[in-house]
C-alpha cells in the first residue's frame, strides 16, 4: 500500500471512530436515566397502590412523563448504534457475527419487546386496566430496560474479554460454542451491577434534585403570597412577574394557596426527595463496591488499560495511586506525578500493598513480541484514559454532595426552604450523567487499540481471537464517513435540544393538581378520562 492510501485508510479509521464515539456518548447520556428511573417510578406507583396516598400517584405521573420523554429520545438515538456496526465497521461485524448474534437478538426479541409492549399498556392503561395489572406493567418495563442493559453489556464484555468461542478455520473467525459462558462472562457479571448502580445514582439524583428545587420553590412562593396578602389568582400572578416565576407554571400552581403550597412541599416533595436522596447514598456505596470488584478484574484481563489509567509507565512493586500528574500525558517520557498515594494502586489491584504491576512500557514490549508487531502502539491514549477515569470519580462526587446536604436539610420532618440550595440541587443534576459518560469513555478508550481485546487470562488463542481497530473498519472513503459524521452529529444535537427543552418545560410545569388525579380507587376502567391521553403525550 502506498503512502497516500495508508493516510486515507487512517483517516477512515479515525473518522469512523469519532462518529461511533460521538453518537454513543449522545445516546448514553439518556440510557442511565431510563435504566434507573423505571424501577423508581414502579416503586412510587407501588407505594400509591398500597397506601392509597394520592401524592405518590401525582409523583408517579410527574416523573413518568419525564421518563417517557427520555425513553422516546433514547430509542431514537439508539437506533443508529447497531446500524453503524454494518455501515462503518463491516469487517468487525463479520468477525464477531457468530457471537454478537445471540445476545443482541435476545436484547431485541426479549428485552426491547417486553419494555416497549408494556410501556404502551402503562401509558394508555390509566383508568382502563385494573390497578394491579397496570402496576404490573411498569414493573415489567423496569425489568425489560434492565434486561436490555444486561444483554448489551454481555456483548460489550465479550469485546473486553472474549470467552465461549473456538476458532472456525473455514470462515476464518471465532464461532460461539458455549452460549452460557458468553452471557455469564465474569466481565459481564462485574460490569452489569456497576452500570445499574450508576444508573440508579443518575435517576436518584434526578429525582432528588428536582424534589429539592420544588420544595424550596413552593416554600418561597408561599412566603411571597403571604407577604403580599394575595387576594386573587391574578394578584398572585402579577406578583410572580417581579419575583422571577416562569411563565410555564401550571394553573394549579398559580392558583394554589400558601397552605396548599406548603402542604405539597411537606407531603409530596419531601417524601419523594428523601426516597431519591437515600437511593443516591445506596447507589454510591454500590458503585464503590462494584467498581472495586471490576477494577480487580480489569487489572488481570486488561493490564494495559489500568496502567494507562494511572500513567504507570514503569513497572513497580507497591505502585502508588496517582491523584494528580502533569506533563504531556500521552508521552511516558514527560509525565510528572505530583500527588501520589503510596502503594494504593497495588492495593486496588488485588487488595495487597506489595503487588507488582506492569507498566505501559513493559506491556508494550510484551504485546509487540507476542503479536510480532514491533511497529504497533498497543497503549491507549494516556491523556484520555487517565483523565476520564478521574472525571468519572469527580463528577460522581456531585451526587454524594447533594445526598448528604439534602438529607441534612430534610432531617426531622423539615423541608428545604433555601432557594439557593434548590438551585444548587438543579446544578448537581448533570453530574451523574457526566460521570457515567466519563466511565464509558474510559472503558472504551482504555481498550484501544483493540476492538476485541485478547484474552490473556484464559489464553483463548489470543493471536486469532482478537482484532485491532484498524482491521475492523469498512472499506469506505473518508469523505463518505465525514458526511455521515456531520449529519448525525447535527441531528443528535437537535434531538439533544428537544430533550432538554421538553424536560425543562415539564419539570417547571410540575405535577397535576390533586383534583386531576383523584378517584374512588375502583379498579374498573374509565374510558372517558381524556386527561390520561394528555399525560401520554
Amino acid at each position: 500500500m502506498d503512502t497516500v492510501s495508508m493516510n486515507l485508510a487512517m483517516d477512515v479509521v479515525d473518522v469512523s471512530r469519532w462518529q461511533f464515539g460521538i453518537t454513543t456518548v449522545y445516546h448514553f447520556i439518556l440510557v442511565p436515566l431510563t435504566i434507573g428511573l423505571a424501577p423508581m417510578i414502579a416503586v412510587m406507583q407501588t407505594v400509591w397502590h398500597v397506601t392509597g396516598n394520592e401524592q405518590w400517584l401525582r409523583a408517579t405521573k410527574f416523573f413518568g412523563k419525564l421518563f417517557l420523554i427520555n425513553f422516546a429520545l433514547g430509542v431514537a438515538t439508539g437506533i443508529v448504534q447497531e446500524f453503524q456496526f454494518g455501515m462503518n465497521w463491516s469487517e468487525y461485524s463479520r468477525f464477531v457475527a457468530d457471537v454478537f448474534g445471540a445476545p443482541l437478538a435476545l436484547e431485541g426479541l426479549v428485552a426491547f419487546f417486553l419494555e416497549s409492549t408494556f410501556i404502551g399498556l402503562w401509558i394508555f392503561g390509566w383508568d382502563r386496566l385494573p390497578k394491579r395489572v397496570h402496576l404490573a406493567c411498569i414493573w415489567l418495563v423496569a425489568i425489560g430496560v434492565n434486561a436490555s442493559a444486561y444483554f448489551i453489556i454481555a456483548a460489550n464484555s465479550w469485546m473486553q474479554h472474549p470467552v465461549g468461542v473456538t476458532w472456525d478455520n473455514e470462515r476464518n473467525r471465532p464461532a460461539m460454542n458455549d452460549f452460557w459462558a458468553v452471557i455469564t462472562n465474569n466481565t459481564t457479571l462485574a460490569a452489569f451491577p456497576h452500570v445499574v448502580a450508576g444508573a440508579l445514582l443518575t435517576a436518584a439524583t434526578f429525582v432528588a434534585g428536582i424534589g429539592c428545587w420544588w420544595m424550596a420553590r413552593n416554600i418561597w412562593r408561599a412566603k411571597q403570597l403571604e407577604k403580599a396578602n394575595a387576594t386573587s389568582v391574578d394578584a398572585a400572578a402579577d406578583s410572580d412577574d417581579t419575583v422571577d416565576i416562569p411563565d410555564t407554571v401550571s394553573p394549579s400552581q398559580v392558583s394554589a394557596t400558601p397552605e396548599q403550597l406548603r402542604d405539597d412541599a411537606r407531603t409530596l416533595w419531601r417524601p419523594v426527595t428523601r426516597f431519591g436522596l437515600w437511593l443516591t447514598m445506596f447507589a454510591g456505596v454500590a458503585l464503590f463496591i462494584t467498581g472495586d470488584f471490576q477494577a480487580q478484574i480489569m487489572f488481570k484481563q486488561q493490564p494495559m488499560k489500568m496502567a494507562a489509567a494511572e500513567s504507570l509507565c514503569e513497572s513497580e512493586t507497591g505502585a502508588g495511586f496517582s491523584v494528580l500528574s502533569i506533563g504531556r500525558q500521552n508521552n511516558c517520557a514527560n509525565i510528572d506525578h505530583v500527588i501520589v498515594i503510596p502503594n494504593m494502586l497495588s492495593f486496588l489491584a488485588d487488595h495487597r500493598f506489595d503487588t507488582r504491576l506492569q507498566g505501559v512500557e513493559e506491556l508494550q514490549a510484551q504485546y509487540a513480541q507476542e503479536f510480532n508487531k514491533p511497529d504497533q502502539n498497543f497503549a491507549p491514549n494516556l491523556f484520555v484514559t487517565y483523565w476520564s477515569f478521574r472525571a468519572m470519580i469527580t463528577w460522581a462526587a456531585g451526587s454524594a454532595l447533594l445526598a448528604i446536604a439534602g438529607l441534612w436539610f430534610t432531617r426531622k420532618k423539615r423541608v428545604v426552604e433555601s432557594r439557593r440550595f434548590g438551585l444548587f440541587a438543579l446544578w448537581m443534576l448533570p453530574t451523574p450523567f457526566l460521570a457515567n459518560s466519563s466511565g464509558w469513555i474510559f472503558t472504551e478508550m482504555g481498550r484501544q487499540p483493540w476492538v476485541v481485546a485478547p484474552n490473556w487470562v484464559d489464553r483463548l488463542d489470543p493471536l486469532r481471537i482478537s482484532m485491532l481497530v484498524n482491521d475492523g473498519v469498512s472499506n469506505h472513503t473518508a469523505g463518505m464517513v465525514w458526511v455521515s459524521l456531520i449529519t448525525l452529529t447535527l441531528l443528535y444535537g437537535v434531538l439533544g435540544v428537544i430533550w432538554f427543552a421538553l424536560q425543562r418545560r415539564y419539570i417547571i410545569e410540575g405535577p397535576s393538581a390533586r383534583s386531576d388525579d383523584s378517584g374512588d380507587g375502583d379498579d374498573s376502567p374509565d374510558v372517558d378520562a381524556p386527561e390520561q391521553l394528555s399525560f401520554a403525550y
